[in-house]
């Protein structure tokens, strides 16, 4: 554990992060809270105190986490079209093969496990659960990772007000698109049932509206 988390975080939040061995239990400790409709960035410290989170909130948990047990703290934001929330990922990799951790109000993008072999293999697993609530496949992109360590003058662990600096370096990240302009024109809507599912549990007033 690095000095800097040692020393932002008290010994009751260490506690918990403890217990927070794995990408798996990072997950699951995500979704055992109700995902935030809030427009407020909470840094990890916030999210531990409040017990609720959105997918960025849940995303710079999860780097801090991840970090705690070993890994760099990596963001990676995918990107839809304009009809969609962008939605961003704690990634990680084991062995040379990627995985993440997110929080999410879909289901389908949240955890996966690291078994893809490069970061766009991983990206594109969440495609087709990557729709808005008029059913549109929306994904169209991402960003390459940023590492939260570029941060660390500003106690990102602990400290909400460096969350919009974090958002800004996301978004002044390098972009990859997944999808050519013939490509997307010509996707399918979603089936009922895989909308349902994906939909399963989520809170509507965070939904983004079309």
């Amino acid at each position: 554990m690095t000095n800097h988390i040692q020393i932002g975080f008290t010994k009751s939040e260490l506690r918990t992060f403890s217990k927070l061995t794995t990408p798996c239990k990072i997950q699951e400790f995500l979704d055992s809270f109700p995902y935030s409709a809030e427009e407020r960035y909470r840094c990890p410290r916030s999210v531990l105190l409040d017990r609720k989170a959105h997918c960025y909130d849940g995303a710079v948990f999860a780097a801090a986490a991840l970090c705690i047990i070993g890994f760099p703290p990596l963001l990676v934001d995918m990107l839809p079209n304009k009809r969609d929330d962008d939605h961003i990922l704690a990634v990680f990799r084991l062995k040379d093969h990627w995985g993440a951790v997110a929080k999410s109000n879909y289901s389908g993008l949240r955890f996966r496990e690291p078994v893809y072999r490069s970061l766009r293999e991983l990206i594109m697993s969440y495609f087709e659960s990557y729709f808005n609530i008029a059913g549109e496949k929306t994904l169209v992109g991402y960003t390459a990772p940023v590492n939260l360590n570029r941060f660390a003058h500003l106690d990102w662990f602990v400290n909400d007000s460096a969350m919009d600096a974090i958002a800004k370096g996301l978004d002044d990240a390098r972009k990859y698109k997944v999808l050519t302009p013939s490509m997307a024109w010509q996707l399918s809507a979603l089936d009922k049932r895989s909308y349902d599912a994906g939909l399963l549990g989520a809170n509507y007033k965070g939904l983004f509206q079309p």
